[in-house]
Parts: structure tokens; C-alpha cells; sequence
């Protein structure tokens, strides 16, 4: 039985047409390699809608991998997130107009979780793709670290041996393009950013050792 990889993406948010985690992720449904298949779905932009349907579907499919995507326009590169903190402090109102502020994610629940994905073995593989990468050290406070946290926490109280984690990634260029000076990122360049992350989390169950930290 081949080995279920999920990868979420968000639908358009904050005015935006389309949102690149969708357009990306949708591109590698039904995707398979060997011994492993891809099932794409789709969140809500909306706090804890987002939540049930990532863990609907965790319980649907029984993935050994799974690996939200998130867009985050300013962002330079694809950013392999580290840690999911237990907040909701939204700079904007999501899609249903909710801005929460302050708000545990779930109460009583660790302050973070870290992702099990290998992030600095997946930031080695991309560059060295000549795909621009970096470990990311916040995932914002925003519906993006919600479903990062929410989703840890499943894995967490279900004991269960699924490796998960979240990934944030630029622009599209026809984005960028209404938001002068900011950097983005073609489709095909996620797309294939996005085949890295999971060959290279299928090949590694432990983390390689490199330098990712920041001095500020």
C-alpha cells in the first residue's frame, strides 16, 4: 500500500484573486512516485473552520506525511517553517471577518510544537535545486500558524507516527505585480520546491545538522 502524503493550501485571502499555496499544491494531486501518492485539499482562510477541515481530512485519508502551505506576500523565498505557537493575533479579519486577538488556539495547550518535518534537509535539497530556501523561524500568528499548530497538536494527542509541518511561500508574479517592490516566486518554481519537500521528507527520518538560525 502505497504511503499517503496530504498537502493543504489555503483559498484567496485579504482581497487577493488567487492565493499560490492553492494554485500550487492543487498542481501535485494524484501525484505518485513509487511508494507514495499525494491527496491535495483545499482551507478555508477562516479560524477554526480551517482547523476542522485539515483534521476531517487527516482522518479521511490516514497520511504518514502531511504539509500545509501558506502564502506570505513580502516573503523572498520558500520559507520551511520551524515552530507553531499557541496564538491567534490577527493583523487582519479572516474570511468570515473574524479577527481574534490574543487567543489560545487550544486552551491549556503547549505554549508550541515544533514540525517533524526535516526542515534544514529540505532547505539543503531546494538550494541546492537552486530554489531559493530558508528555515523560518515564525510562522506569523495568523490562520497560516492556526492550522500549523492545530495540526501539530492532532498529531500530538493521537500519538500517531504522522510527520507534519508548514511551508510559507511568495507572491505569484501576477501578484507581485500589483504590490510594487515586493519579491515572488514562479508556479512552476513552488511546484517543484513543493516535490523536494516531500521527496526529501520520505528520505529522511532524521534531520540533517546545518546551521539555520538567525542573529536577530
Amino acid at each position: 500500500m502505497k504511503k499517503i502524503i496530504l498537502l493543504t493550501g489555503f483559498e484567496p485571502f485579504n482581497k487577493e484573486t488567487i492565493n499560490p499555496s492553492w494554485e500550487a499544491v492543487r498542481q501535485l494531486d494524484g501525484w505518485h512516485e513509487g511508494e507514495f501518492v499525494v491527496h491535495a485539499r483545499q482551507l478555508p482562510c477562516v479560524f477554526g473552520h480551517a482547523l476542522k477541515v485539515v483534521h476531517q481530512a487527516v482522518e479521511e485519508l490516514q497520511p504518514s506525511i502531511v504539509i500545509a502551505v501558506g502564502q506570505a506576500g513580502g516573503r523572498v523565498d520558500l520559507s520551511i517553517e520551524r515552530v507553531a505557537i499557541n496564538v491567534d493575533d490577527a493583523p487582519i479579519p479572516d474570511n468570515q471577518q473574524r479577527q481574534l486577538v490574543d487567543q489560545p488556539i487550544v486552551n491549556g495547550g503547549p505554549a508550541a510544537y515544533f514540525s517533524t518535518l526535516p526542515i534544514k534537509a529540505i532547505v539543503h535539497e531546494l538550494r541546492e535545486a537552486g530554489l531559493p530556501a530558508s528555515v523560518s523561524q515564525t510562522a506569523g500568528t495568523f490562520v497560516c500558524n492556526h492550522v500549523f499548530y492545530g495540526l501539530m497538536h492532532q498529531a500530538h494527542e493521537w500519538g500517531t507516527t504522522m510527520r507534519a509541518g508548514f511551508i510559507h511561500i511568495p507572491y505569484l508574479p501576477q501578484q507581485a505585480a500589483r504590490h510594487p517592490g515586493t519579491a515572488s516566486m514562479k508556479l512552476e518554481d513552488v511546484v517543484e520546491g513543493l516535490r523536494i519537500a516531500v521527496r526529501t521528507t520520505l528520505a529522511h527520518t532524521v534531520d540533517v545538522r546545518e546551521a539555520g538560525g538567525l542573529t536577530h
